[in-house]
């Protein structure tokens, strides 16, 4: 057979293995759902057969995404052309073990898919039927290292009962026989149940030994062969799978297009249809990109019914076909007259004081903004105010912008203390104009206390200088918005309002802030708002 096929490697080989034995799996189109189709995850499972499970369980995540690799076990690591798909763990020496985890370790910061079998051996035959031996815990450190989701799954299978009784009398019988097994399985077929996605940080927040975890994630996979929906941890929903491009292009193609960026970047404002392509694609990468900053609804997409009636504002890239970002606008005096203040995204979160009001008759309010992971870092968020410049271009009557803006939950609380501490001394409102329905309590940090209110740039430069260095010693880095918001106005232009914790968006906390638009710096203001004048007269002309 590998002389038949030597040309074949990785996946192809594989699928030329599962055809020649006529091996084949079942799995419910919900469950196949329940594996992400991008970002790192790592995939559990029990291991009935010792070999053509972890080829099956290979086949079934290739069909999703083809950056795959599996921790090979001993039988697994003989087959030469699957090498390219194998991460070899080797336990009898510690620096090649530490080389081994290593590799594990950079596949799962590299954004891709593991499947581990943590039990690193051959499910034997117990008192309750045919078990996995004890899980060892590797799999639990390697999760909460590369902040990885783990996916439980269940594989329905068994070897023979010469296999199971031979074993039961001297296991390294039943090892030899390992091979044998696997060509007893021609025109079998196995079971796959997956579970939903669990998030690392539901397995640190058990209050258990690494022992007893690992004890109880075997346990969930069990659970899933049995049909059982109870869940021992706290699983997400997976997001869902990427909507079809054409749609989307065809949906924004009918929407009107209020700029274009300098290297050809669309900018779209898109109102909300139903059965949308582009919102279920906005709602996908919403979730996608805040999960990776440890926030995140918990849900297969992030819409909500104010999607319904806030207008979208849309980054697009037609070389690539991929929407790059996204802002949510609340035309707010338009809101309050069908819809009251409580129509307002921001009034979930804050009480609305009677001097407040005036301002929202007069403002849009900015919310649920994202860079898709794939464009982070590229200068997308600078496109974002290009977007946000159009928008404003077109609204000359719009004198202020609000919105909550957050902070990641995956900071340590004194750092996020020390944030809404520099942020409220400094660039506070008084009297208060909202008040936090449940306030997050920060307190005040000395050094901020003493420095009185933002007048020039070189008072920010050294006040920032300041909530910087104490940054530094938490080892995070300022919220870019809350940097970008300040810097954008002159002195005073911009108030943060107050700081809200958000129960529904994972506990993160929000910062209120309000920009007053004729305070935006002349060359911030040419650069986003005035130089789209020119761009639509051109787009007009063409």
């Amino acid at each position: 057979f590998i002389e038949k096929h030597r040309h074949l490697e990785g996946l192809e080989f594989n699928d030329a293995v599962l055809e020649h034995f006529n091996f084949t799996f079942q799995v419910s189109n919900k469950d196949r759902t329940r594996i992400p189709d991008q970002g790192r995850v790592l995939i559990v499972a029990n291991h009935p057969l010792g070999s053509m499970d972890g080829l099956a369980l290979l086949k079934l995540v290739s069909e999703i995404r083809t950056d795959v690799k599996i921790v090979a076990t001993a039988l697994l690591n003989c087959i030469e052309p699957l090498q390219s798909l194998f991460l070899s763990v080797d336990n009898s020496k510690s620096s090649s073990h530490r080389s081994n985890i290593n590799q594990i370790v950079g596949a799962l910061e590299a954004e891709q898919a593991v499947i581990l079998f943590p039990t690193g051996e051959v499910s034997r035959i117990s008192p309750l039927g045919v078990r996995d031996g004890k899980w060892k815990t590797g799999f639990l450190s390697l999760a909460k290292k590369t902040k990885a989701p783990i996916v439980p799954v269940y594989i329905g299978g068994r070897n023979s009962s010469l296999f199971y009784g031979l074993s039961s009398i001297y296991k390294p019988l039943g090892t030899i026989m390992l091979v044998n097994e696997m060509f007893n399985k021609k025109g079998s077929e196995i079971v796959f149940r997956i579970g939903k996605p669990i998030p690392w940080q539901s397995i640190v927040a058990v209050d258990l030994s690494k022992k007893a975890i690992a004890k109880l994630m075997r346990r969930q996979v069990y659970l899933l062969g049995k049909k059982k929906k109870k869940e021992l941890f706290r699983p997400v929903e997976n997001i869902i799978y990427p909507v079809r491009t054409k749609l989307i292009r065809k949906e924004l193609q009918d929407s009107p297009r209020i700029g274009t960026t300098n290297d050809g970047k669309q900018i779209y404002l898109f109102d909300y249809m139903p059965n949308s392509s582009v919102m279920r694609e906005i709602g996908r990468l919403r979730e996608l990109s805040f999960r990776q900053v440890q926030e995140g609804t918990g849900n297969s997409l992030d819409i909500d019914d104010y999607d319904r009636y806030y207008r979208h504002l849309i980054l697009w890239d037609e070389d690539e076909l991929e929407i790059i970002g996204s802002y949510r606008i609340g035309e707010a005096g338009n809101i309050l007259k069908v819809y009251g203040e409580a129509g307002l995204y921001t009034h979930s979160l804050f009480e609305f004081n009677q001097a407040f009001i005036p301002y929202l008759h007069y403002a849009v309010e900015l919310g649920r903004s994202f860079i898709q992971p794939r464009y982070q870092g590229k200068r997308s968020l600078d496109y974002l105010w290009y977007g946000i410049g159009a928008y404003l271009h077109q609204h000359p009557e719009i004198r202020y912008m609000i919105g909550p803006v957050s902070m990641s939950t995956s900071w340590p609380e004194p750092a996020q203390k020390v944030i809404a501490s520099f942020y409220a001394e400094l660039f506070g409102n008084n009297p208060k104009l909202v008040t936090p329905r449940l306030p997050f309590d920060f307190g005040k940090v000395n050094d901020f206390a003493v420095i009185e209110k933002i007048t020039t740039e070189a008072q920010y430069k050294q006040a920032y200088a300041v909530l910087k260095e104490k940054m530094d010693g938490f080892g995070v880095k300022v919220p870019v918005l809350y940097k970008q918001y300040v810097e954008l106005c002159q002195p005073g232009g911009c108030e943060f309002l107050g700081f809200n914790i958000d129960p529904k968006f994972s506990n993160c906390v929000d910062a209120l802030v309000l920009v007053h638009i004729n305070t935006i710096k002349e060359k911030k203001y040419q650069r986003y708002i005035e130089s789209h004048a020119a761009a639509i007269q051109k787009l007009n002309s063409a």
